[in-house]
């Protein structure tokens, strides 16, 4: 009996102590995010990665703990828009998916195999980054989705812009910006503003004497781009927000200048880089294209497979692209005219289209690619520059504005979502 007991006890123990080797945590939620949280992996596979970039370029960065408030922010915004997209009913199919990452592996000029190979040894992991590059997709969609219909520009605003511009000549210049945001909350009072603008001057401070803005920027920033150092892009004075273009104007590079107040709160920006740009000139691509529509009788893969198969026929010369255009592509607007587009600005059409036509060359048919209509295939006959006629400055100003208040209502959104949103962040584990 006492041998039966003792067998028993020592059974237990060895139970217990698998059990607590089991329980070993292997991941933890970090912020719970409405319905759904951030896992402490996800916090840490993108502190690694701003630290592997920042290794690549030379760049210093702040403590591990900056890195984590800012990479915890941007998973917050992710997720949110993520759970939007469930409530629209967007979602991105494998088929997209693949196209997009050929398109990418084409445009760094490696093979599909090249290309994961590249990611593996870059990231460790290449399925983790084909879901970090679908939700990138799905976000940008949300983003556009909600925040073009936000959007409205009058006949009377693009004339005062291309008077304006007429008064200043035609030629522009594109700047560089870096971009500093020190947030006030809604609703916040004069306490929390004041303390708003005491950061935004120590941050001044710091800069002025010597502070690598990009460092800083990770550090200190609440702006969308904190984790890519402030960095903002190209723009040209007239796509950016007016409290920024107006404290830009005749500055040069390096130079700093703020904190600027506005309702997001104080910003504080600097000049990367300064290039010409003359807006009178216009870039405009000659294309036609095929379009295939997948549907409950016609698989993703399926209408791929399609337009493969009439690419070869093309390039072989087996087969006419106008014929098969009118045969096959479901564009009303151009199938009666064989696929043809006419002359457009490549930027008229949808990112992916856009992206297409920019990288095909004269006479060059493309791979199969999907956009939000569907899978194409596409064909660029000709490019030409030319001198921007009274109606396509009317565009291009247009598209100037309109990228303006993109970027405004595109921050005011992701302020409004996060707001409204239940954020609870769980104490780190040490």
């Amino acid at each position: 009996m006492k041998l039966t007991q003792f067998v028993a006890a020592t059974v237990l123990c060895i139970t217990s102590l698998s059990i607590a080797a089991a329980e070993r945590e292997i991941d933890r939620v970090a912020v719970i995010v409405d319905n759904s949280v951030v896992l402490e992996s996800d916090i840490t596979d993108i502190v690694a990665r701003v630290k592997r970039n920042a290794e690549a370029q030379g760049q210093s960065l702040p403590s591990d703990a900056a890195l984590r408030t800012q990479a915890t922010e941007r998973l917050i915004l992710t997720n949110l828009q993520l759970q939007l997209s469930q409530r629209m009913g967007m979602q991105i199919s494998d088929a997209q998916l693949d196209d997009a990452i050929a398109n990418i592996a084409r445009d760094e000029k490696l093979t599909l195999d090249q290309f994961r190979q590249q990611v593996v040894a870059e990231e460790g992991n290449y399925e983790r980054f084909r879901e970090r590059l679908r939700e990138e997709m799905i976000t940008g969609e949300v983003l556009r989705a909600n925040v073009q219909r936000r959007i409205y520009i009058s006949p009377q605003e693009v004339d005062s812009l291309i008077k304006l511009m007429e008064e200043q000549g035609a030629s522009n210049e594109q700047y560089n910006l870096g971009h500093i945001l020190i947030s006030i909350p809604s609703g916040a009072d004069s306490d929390a503003i004041d303390d708003a603008k005491t950061r935004s001057d120590k941050v001044l401070e710091l800069l002025r004497s010597g502070s690598d803005f990009k460092r800083i920027a990770i550090a200190s920033s609440s702006g969308a781009k904190a984790l890519e150092g402030g960095d903002l892009g190209w723009m040209n004075i007239n796509e950016m927000p007016t409290l920024f273009s107006e404290a830009i104007r005749g500055r040069k590079k390096s130079d700093i200048i703020g904190p600027l107040r506005s309702g997001a709160g104080f910003h504080i920006l600097t000049i990367f880089d300064i290039r010409g740009d003359n807006v009178a000139a216009i870039e405009e691509v000659k294309s036609c294209h095929i379009l295939i529509k997948p549907s409950i009788i016609l698989s993703e893969e399926r209408a791929r497979s399609m337009l493969a198969d009439f690419a070869v026929k093309l390039r072989s010369g087996e087969a006419d692209f106008a014929e098969l255009a009118k045969q096959h592509s479901e564009d009303p607007g151009s199938k009666l005219n064989g696929g043809d587009l006419g002359w457009s600005e490549p930027a008229v059409f949808v990112p992916a289209f856009r992206d297409t036509l920019n990288r095909l060359q004269d006479g060059e048919i493309s791979e199969p690619f999907r956009t939000e209509h569907g899978w194409h295939i596409a064909q660029v006959l000709e490019k030409r520059t030319v001198d921007a006629t009274a109606d396509k400055k009317r565009e291009q100003v247009y598209r100037m504005i309109f990228n303006r208040r993109y970027n405004e209502e595109a921050n005011n959104f992701l302020r409004e979502l996060r707001e409204e949103a239940h954020i609870e962040v769980l104490a780190e584990q040490q």
